[in-house]
């Protein structure tokens, strides 16, 4: 997303030290920078669903993080998926205290593009299910899930491991995961912006995590080099996408609609036949809004044994802003009083041109039986955009591959969120004080207020009209977004991102003033007060990782020693040893 006030520039001048240089990195460090750990979710006849392999042995999961890794890491049985399924999972981690080696993760997720910040709230769980008949079984079949937890979120990364480690484990078992977890723990940190070589098992896995520097909707390629030793090697497109046409390809006809329902933080059920279906068509949801980021929780599988099972469903209260992805039945009967669901059938590249399906009302929805569709009765703010739906449609008629597809319809995506968040991007701005108001004698100012009256204002001469042709009812649009959680995490990050370049300015500021006259014209208590003050600005700036060039903080350290060198030398010893507040 682009910042206000040229923040990014400052940023890139302030960029630290490339983190895989990281002389610190203890063993399994680099394994905790991808994954939590790694499990095995077994059936056992007795015990139910269990956990039968933590690895590494020191991974550490609670008890109830524990029980809603066995239940979510299996489809619901009358999923009936027979041979082997792939899914994801999300939920809510038990609180801890943090580790050492979260300042290094920390420094690699503020290059990340804010949709892909980590939620340290959050773990997935990426799901490799086999179901086979065996008969040598006392139930007839053998059940058994691969799960890797890990705070990223990147879906199609993981899926392809799993993809490629997962049938060989089900063969060899423990010493075959072992190997797999010693790889993963040589590969470099997760650093967005560079070509990272991933090796596994005999396979060097390629990819490229974005940045926040990206341009929008551009994904560098990554080029399949040959390999000069004998390992096969894999470019990966994308480490987080998923197949947005083929998910989005039940319900066609609304996609403009459900984009609207994402933006607005609405609750929305995904109502599937398999978790594979249910967990790609939410990532597909949350995704369709980017670059912004879709600040509410969504749970790709949702099971009636999670553990925030009676708090999403109770009736006592109007439904949360989430979006939750079900397969059981008896969701279609608790979660009718939801406003907004989405039924979708198995998940196939129709042969032919979808058929143009209606909303329909929520009264039609009696069981997870019912029809393909939307269930709703929202009213969208914009007016229908035909020509998506014809570009859609005559790239079906002509064959054409779902990969083209996506891209089409992720651009579509983009163009439209762009429309809608440039006037407020451009009115956000406007809130910054101009820099002649920054005194280095006095502290940053602050930024001015939101209006929305203001910013509704702004909307007649520059608003999204300048960029979109699509006509409808903007304002309305507008309104409801600024009540929701979507535009409040916006607007928090803007306003985080703004503070910090007041505080970077007024730095530099500082750094233009002759501090050592200053402080011969002045007492020696204010002189000291001067110092500490500084001393505590420098703290700030690394501690808060302010968009400042490197060669500020050096001058400001150089105006320090020197003020201190003119003072007496009880005082200087006190100074020089002394850290700060």
């Amino acid at each position: 997303e682009p910042g206000p006030g040229g923040a990014e520039a400052a940023a890139e001048d302030a960029e630290p030290e490339s983190p895989d240089q990281c002389p610190s990195l203890l063993p399994w460090d680099r394994f905790s920078a991808w994954l939590h750990c790694v499990c095995v979710v077994g059936f056992d006849l007795e015990l139910g669903q269990a956990v039968e392999v933590i690895y590494p042995p020191h991974s550490k999961l609670t008890d109830k993080e524990k029980t809603n890794i066995c239940y979510l890491s299996f489809p619901d049985s009358n999923s009936g998926c027979l041979g082997d399924t792939q899914f994801c999972f999300r939920f809510r981690r038990s609180p801890r205290r943090k580790v050492s080696l979260c300042c290094f993760l920390d420094q690699l997720d503020r290059d990340l593009p804010v949709y892909l910040k980590k939620d340290s709230a959050y773990y997935y769980g990426y799901v490799y299910f086999r179901q086979v008949r065996d008969k040598s079984l006392k139930r007839g079949y053998f059940q058994k899930s691969l799960v890797l937890i890990s705070k990223l979120p990147y879906v199609h990364l993981f899926r392809t491991m799993l993809k490629q480690i997962a049938p060989e484990y089900f063969e060899k078992s423990e010493a075959f995961l072992e190997a797999v977890c010693s790889d993963i723990d040589h590969w470099p940190p997760p650093v967005p912006g560079k070509v990272l070589q991933l090796p596994l098992m005999g396979l060097t896995m390629k990819l490229r995590i974005p940045t926040y520097r990206d341009k929008p909707g551009t994904t560098p390629i990554v080029q399949n080099m040959h390999q000069a030793d004998a390992q096969i090697s894999m470019a990966l497109p994308t480490v987080h996408e998923v197949d947005l046409f083929r998910c989005f390809c039940p319900v066609f006809f609304h996609i403009q609609m459900l984009w609207e329902l994402v933006l607005l933080g609405e609750p929305l059920v995904v109502m599937a036949p398999s978790p594979a279906e249910s967990s790609e068509t939410v990532f597909a949801l949350i995704s369709c809004i980017s670059p912004l980021k879709y600040c509410s929780d969504f749970r790709p599988y949702f099971t009636i044994h999670d553990s925030e099972f009676k708090e999403y469903t109770t009736r006592t209260q109007a439904p949360p802003s989430v979006i939750l992805g079900v397969t059981n039945p008896f969701f279609a009967k608790t979660l009718q009083h939801w406003p907004h669901i989405i039924r979708i059938g198995d998940i196939k590249l129709p042969g032919e041109v979808p058929k143009q399906v209606k909303v329909k009302k929520l009264k039609n929805l009696k069981t997870l039986d019912s029809k393909p569709g939307v269930y709703t009765s929202y009213k969208p703010y914009l007016n229908k955009d035909e020509e998506i739906v014809k570009q859609l449609q005559k790239g079906v008629q002509q064959k054409r591959p779902t990969e083209a597809q996506s891209v089409i319809l992720r651009r579509y995506f983009l163009e439209l969120t762009e429309s809608f968040i440039i006037p407020l991007e451009r009115y956000v701005a406007s809130l910054m004080p101009l820099q002649k108001c920054i005194s280095p004698w006095k502290s940053p100012p602050q930024l001015r207020q939101f209006s929305q009256d203001d910013f509704m204002k702004t909307l007649e001469k520059a608003g999204p009209q300048l960029t979109s042709g699509l006509k409808g009812d903007w304002i309305g649009l507008y309104r409801h977004f600024l009540k929701s959680p979507n535009f409040d995490g916006w607007f928090r990050s803007r306003q985080k991102e703004m503070t910090q370049k007041l505080e970077a300015l007024h730095l530099e500021a500082l750094c233009n003033e002759n501090l050592v006259f200053w402080s011969q014209k002045h007492t020696e208590v204010e002189t000291v007060d001067l110092v500490l003050k500084l001393k505590n600005k420098l703290l700030q700036a690394d501690r808060e990782h302010l968009p400042v060039k490197s060669d500020t903080l050096k001058k400001l350290q150089t105006h320090i020693n020197d003020i201190i060198l003119a003072l007496p030398e009880d005082l200087q010893d006190i100074l020089l040893k002394s850290g700060t507040t």
